[in-house]
């Protein structure tokens, strides 16, 4: 088949080297006004079968209704689209065609073990889950502004995995931050240090960490604590910890979370070739997006926020 890439930035460049290997791939056609890559030809990429975006978050939602409009089926990174009402109205305009959103974490060995181990009833019932995303690093200071802010850019993925594994949804949100580093943050309204607490519609309590400055690595992990047993996602031979009592990871910490996820990357890609179904879906984002938003402003107004209160 023929797949065309719109967007060569990071996450762009890791699709393009998947895409140009890929067996099923017979011609890649790339697009992006700044940037050129080894994979593939230039050309305009709505000439394809199949779309992958992986453009400015600003672009997303145009680039959606576009290839909709035309039937193609498309892979596209997260977000959807920079607000609720713009990804609802690409959901509506999108009934009929394929797509599947960038959720990554689904197609990770770890979370899909817990994921199994949780419906196969090994945990017994769910009383809690932890979950925390921290960079190494913050990004540079002209990103923050046009991000979204932590809760949306970076938590939105905690969000989307939460439901996935749990197969439920959160209702509320009492989430907090602070800003720990540079001013930058809180300049454009946004924090570097975040933490929530969610409660889930069967009562089940999630709580959330994350840090832009995380020094040891690339952390991200999951808990999940049942009345039989508890599975943690994330504690392999890279996890970025050293332990008091002294087990110590054998290997070098992640340094980035496309490290950290190449194969899952490398396996939604190979799904979306392979399969007429979307395994992560534009309903699925917007719902994380909920969350986020409901997130979002319980941070800014300090108190629980029922996430119905940001549903339309």
């Amino acid at each position: 088949m023929r797949v065309g890439l719109l967007g060569l930035g990071r996450i762009g460049a890791f699709h393009a080297a998947t895409l140009a290997a890929h067996p099923l791939v017979d011609e890649l056609i790339v697009s992006d006004p700044v940037r050129e890559s080894p994979y593939g030809r230039p050309g305009d990429p709505f000439e394809a079968d199949v779309l992958v975006i992986a453009s400015p978050t600003s672009t997303h939602a145009e680039l959606l209704l576009k290839a909709c409009g035309l039937g193609i089926p498309v892979f596209c990174e997260k977000p959807v689209a920079g607000s609720v009402k713009e990804t609802v109205e690409v959901l509506a305009a999108s009934r009929g065609n394929r797509v599947q959103i960038g959720f990554q974490r689904r197609f990770d060995p770890g979370y899909i073990d817990a994921a199994m181990a949780l419906r196969g009833g090994e945990l017994g019932e769910l009383h809690r889950v932890h979950l925390i995303t921290a960079d190494p690093a913050p990004p540079p200071a002209e990103y923050i502004p046009l991000s979204g802010g932590l809760y949306r850019d970076c938590h939105i993925h905690d969000f989307d995995i939460l439901r996935w594994v749990t197969g439920r949804e959160v209702v509320s949100v009492y989430a907090t931050g602070a800003n720990r580093g540079a001013a930058f943050f809180g300049a454009a309204g946004d924090v570097d240090t975040s933490a929530a607490l969610l409660t889930l519609d069967d009562g089940t309590l999630a709580t959330l960490q994350g840090s832009r400055y995380n020094g040891a690595g690339y952390d991200v992990r999951m808990e999940l604590a049942g009345t039989k047993g508890t599975r943690a996602v994330g504690l392999g031979p890279r996890a970025p910890l050293t332990s008091s009592e002294g087990l110590q990871p054998p290997g070098e910490p992640w340094p980035d979370f496309v490290t950290r996820f190449a194969d899952a990357y490398a396996a939604e890609i190979d799904c979306f070739l392979r399969s007429d179904v979307s395994l992560c879906t534009i309903e699925d984002a917007l719902a994380a997006l909920y969350v986020a938003e409901a997130a979002e402003l319980s941070r800014r107004e300090h108190r629980p926020v029922e996430v119905a209160e940001v549903t339309p």
